[in-house]
């Protein structure tokens, strides 16, 4: 009988893709109440600039290079139909789905758009804007797309069941059921890298620079949290039980590793901090991402939990090797893509997903682990190499860092002649010359007058 579209299964892809579309600004969010509050209009810049580039990329032909039959393992088709012929078609992706295949490329693009997005926050404060989105358009080209293609086509099955034209992780068993690989990993390796060409902060391990709206980075871990509901249930390509064990496993693991993170911070430092649960719940989320539709609920908490220490001391080694990653890319998402891959090794069973494969408690041996370690670390030096030759391209030709006096200034304001705080009117009357305001100005005196 042949497969027949499915308007459950289409409407909850079509959700879930603007559930992950949502990802990035809330990513912007988070990152831009991290930075200095001179920095936040480029760093949420970087964000929105991602969206814009690789959708149009995707369209013209990032879909048929990372899911297109080239006969090759290692990259798809070029081929710039602009997705016309997917009109009409349900997806082919190891098996028909009942949803239209271009439901599924708008879904596969918005892992496309954030996967970038997320290496901004390792060279915050201090990248050309034209640059970077220079940087975005060759990355995701010579990058995201081959690495997605390696990792989440699983090739096209024909009328005989044959299958063909798979990426090569896939073909070999390795599980990442969203994007543990080819997303976290991936862009903490191009952050590391990227922070390594562009170098250190101005006043890097001397200076604070500390978060200037701690409640614009919770707003924006809310937001994330929220949309990675369709991040990894979006990923089952249907209403059904793999995504509901995606969903659930996706809260639970979030839930514990904001603990696990609060607990770390509690024993270390004397007291939790707001800054802390919302990094422990963007580890957590990260961790999960592969794991989520392949391990029983009980074991993501304990992923969950493990993420949030592990994550938690992983951020301080920044400071001990002398790398200026910002905004912890390389101690979140690459640490904890890291760990979330392996952990499957140990802990998938086929009880919740006969689609999986056992680990090693789960007598599986260490076959799996075998396999999940090989994904890490292909997608490790793929991404670093290749991120580390172009940033250094772009470094020589275009120019990637600001100069330093438009560091020390204000990177908005020499790139985008705009500030995300107009306070002017504070300190300049622009507030219709408020008697509070002009009484508290007046008010103050000179340490020589009140000695007199």
């Amino acid at each position: 009988m042949a497969m027949e579209l499915s308007a459950g299964d289409t409407a909850w892809v079509l959700a879930s893709t603007a559930l992950v579309l949502l990802m990035t600004p809330g990513l912007a969010l988070f990152y831009g109440g991290m930075t200095r509050a001179k920095s936040t209009l480029n760093m949420m810049m970087m964000s929105f600039a991602s969206i814009a580039i690789v959708s149009v990329l995707w369209v013209l032909y990032g879909f048929s290079l990372a899911f297109g039959n080239s006969g090759s393992a290692f990259y798809g088709a070029f081929d710039l139909s602009g997705l016309g012929s997917a009109v009409g078609q349900l997806t082919n992706n190891g098996g028909i789905y009942g949803i239209p295949l271009l439901a599924f490329a708008g879904f596969q693009l918005m892992f496309a758009v954030i996967t970038p997005a997320l290496i901004s926050g390792a060279i915050a404060d201090r990248a050309r804007f034209a640059t970077w989105c220079v940087f975005v358009g060759l990355w995701v080209t010579i990058v995201y797309f081959p690495v997605a293609h390696w990792v989440f086509d699983f090739g096209d099955k024909d009328a005989a069941g044959n299958i063909t034209g798979a990426g090569w992780l896939a073909a070999r068993g390795v599980l990442d059921f969203a994007g543990g690989t080819a997303v976290h990993i991936n862009a903490g390796a191009a952050g590391l890298a990227l922070a390594l060409v562009l170098g250190r902060r101005a006043g890097f391990k001397k200076n604070p620079m500390r978060p200037h709206s701690l409640p614009l980075v919770l707003l924006g871990a809310g937001l994330l949290w929220f949309g990675w509901f369709g991040f990894n249930a979006g990923s089952a390509l249907g209403a059904n039980d793999t995504a509901a064990l995606a969903l659930m496993n996706t809260q639970v693991a979030t839930a514990a590793a904001m603990g696990g993170w609060l607990l770390v911070e509690k024993i270390r430092d004397g007291h939790p901090t707001s800054l802390g649960a919302a990094s422990g719940a963007v580890a957590g989320l990260v961790a999960i991402t592969p794991a989520c539709a392949f391990v029983a609920p009980w074991a993501a908490v304990v992923l969950g939990v493990l993420a949030g220490i592990v994550c938690s001391l992983a951020v301080g080694l920044k400071y001990k090797l002398n790398y200026d990653d910002s905004l912890d890319v390389v101690g979140v998402h690459l640490v904890g893509g890291i760990v979330g891959c392996l952990f499957i090794g140990f802990f998938s069973t086929t009880a919740v997903n006969s689609f999986g494969a056992n680990g090693i408690f789960y007598g599986g041996g260490a076959e799996l682990l075998g396999k999940q370690a090989l994904a890490v670390i292909a997608v490790i030096s793929y991404s670093f190499i290749v991120t580390y030759l172009l940033g250094l391209l772009l470094e020589k030709t275009m120019g990637f860092r600001v100069e330093r006096d438009a560091e020390l200034e204000g990177i908005d304001l020499a790139e985008h002649a705009e500030t995300a705080y107009e306070l002017e009117g504070v300190s300049g009357g622009g507030f219709g010359g408020s008697p509070a305001l002009t009484k508290t100005k007046t008010s103050v005196r000179s340490d020589e007058e009140v000695s007199a």
